[in-house]
This record gives C-alpha cells, structure tokens and sequence, in this order.
C-alpha cells in the first residue's frame, strides 16, 4: 500500500527523481529515521542464521527430510524441550505431498490420519465413506507452521552426504554441505552435526540407510515394493522404528528397509509414521508425550 501526501498533489507534476525521493523518505521513517543500509540487510541474514546454525551443530533430533512425514514429525514433539533439526536437500519442502497425485493439488487421507490433519487445521472434505482429500499446498504449509510453531528449525538447501558413527556402532551426526554443492558435485569438504538420535525421512530407497550400507554398517534394505496402497499404507506406520542404533526410518524410507509396497498419493501412513517417530524419540530420549 502506498500513501500519497499532499505534497504529490501539486499543480505541477513531480519528476520521476522527485517520486522516488519521496517514496524514499516514507521507507527511511519506517527503518528508524534512516535510509535501508543493504549492508545491514545482509548483516541481519548471516548474523542471525549463523547463531541458529552454531545452536543446532549440537541437536537432539536430527530429522533428514522435510517431506510429510519429516514435518509432522517436528510437529508433534512440540513442549517436549528437545531440540529438533530438519535438514532438507531442496530449496522446498514438502517432499512428495505438495505435487499431490500427478501435479492435481490433492491427497487422501482415511479415518486414521484426520485427527493429525485438524489438529494442525487442515481443512477436509469427505469424498465417500473412509476417504477425505485435502488440498496439497494447503496441507503442505500448514505442516511447514505446525513444524516452526513447534520449535523445530528447518534447514532446506542442506544435503546430508554422510553419517558419523564411532567406535560404539551408534550413528551419532551427520555430515552436511550445501544443496547446490551436493547437486553439482564440487569438492568442498563438509560440516558436521551431532545428533543423540536421528530421523531417517529421506523417501524412496532411505537416502540415510543406503549410506550405512555403504560404508559397512549393519543394515539390510529389502528395496521397496510394488503398488499395494492398502498394505502400504498399514506396513509404514509398522515399519517406522529404529532400524540401526540411532536411526529412526520413517516414511517412506521405513517402506524401503522393511521391503513393503508403496501407496500413491494417499497420505495417512505418511503422517501416521511420522507421528509414530515421533513416539519412538520421546520414549528414547526419555521424555514424556506430550
């Protein structure tokens, strides 16, 4: 909105120079007085984001995955007093939810599910008996609040390329870089996060198991299987559990390691696991459910 002042309403027309002096003058009082500084603006942005950073090297709950079940996770351990960490590789979150099913902006859900979906006010409409759709944008920015509200920091453009486990077997952090980075494979060495317990929502495959795999850990990973939405959707909330010390599978990743079928875009399971995981931490860490 742009307010004009008397003075714009002269008899003789303002020149373009004079407007945008005006225009200036009205942005500087609401910046304290002063003319924007871009110096301060980009000060503001690495100060603050480098002390949420320092904060989160040493976290409680690392979360690899900012898709459905990644957030939900984050939202439900909301009062628990833990410190929660997403790290997703993409510059959007949301993971597979906000497509919906072939770029049409909806999902499914049954019974099970609409409890998680009301409590972080997704609006639902009921399609036929034990099927409710909800609008994929929608319930994927709903999810991203219900995360922040939480307390949960989520990191997006930070790509996870290793883990840390020492000499006790427990996968203990991780090593991260940049997206971009990761994306076009530069030779820049990583950072690290330590992690007393970390989340495994990376999708399809287990993005954290394969590189457990990889580097020796004890792990098998069944593969996903095909199309089976009933099954699927029952065996990912079985699934989602601690697979390897320290390392929760959740999502889809839990449907990768168990060996189950996947389920299209009905996302029931999706929240229910992430909810589960969420369970699992609390009890591990020794926290109450809240």
């Amino acid at each position: 909105v742009i307010i004009f002042s008397a003075s714009l309403l002269l008899l003789r027309p303002l020149s373009s120079f004079s407007l945008r002096a005006h225009i200036t003058t009205i942005m500087a009082d609401k910046a304290g007085g002063r003319p924007l500084d871009e110096v301060v603006v980009s000060r503001a942005i690495i100060d603050t984001q480098t002390k949420v950073m320092m904060e989160h090297l040493d976290t409680d709950v690392a979360i690899v995955g900012g898709g459905p079940a990644g957030l939900t996770a984050a939202a439900c351990l909301a009062g628990s007093g833990l410190r929660v960490s997403i790290f997703e590789r993409k510059l959007g979150i949301g993971g597979g939810m906000l497509g919906g099913g072939m770029c049409f902006p909806r999902i499914v859900v049954q019974d099970a599910a609409l409890p998680l979906l009301h409590r972080f006010g997704v609006k639902t409409e009921e399609y036929q008996r034990g099927y409710f759709t909800a609008n994929s944008v929608e319930t994927t920015g709903k999810l991203i609040a219900a995360a922040a509200d939480a307390g949960a920091e989520i990191f997006n453009n930070i790509a996870v390329q290793d883990v840390m486990i020492k000499e006790d077997g427990v996968l203990c952090g991780l090593v991260i870089n940049w997206g971009a980075v990761d994306q076009i494979n530069l030779h820049v060495d990583p950072l690290v996060v330590s992690a007393k317990v970390v989340l495994d929502g990376t999708g399809h495959g287990s993005g954290i198991g394969q590189m457990i795999v990889k580097k020796g850990g004890s792990l098998k990973i069944k593969g996903e299987k095909f199309m089976w939405a009933a099954r699927g959707e029952e065996q990912v909330v079985e699934g989602t559990k601690e697979v390897y010390p320290g390392m929760i599978a959740m999502g889809m990743a839990a449907t990768a390691i168990a060996g189950e079928p996947r389920m299209g875009p009905i996302f029931g399971g999706m929240l229910l696991s992430g909810e589960r995981a969420a369970q699992l931490v609390l009890q591990k860490l020794g926290k109450g459910a809240k």
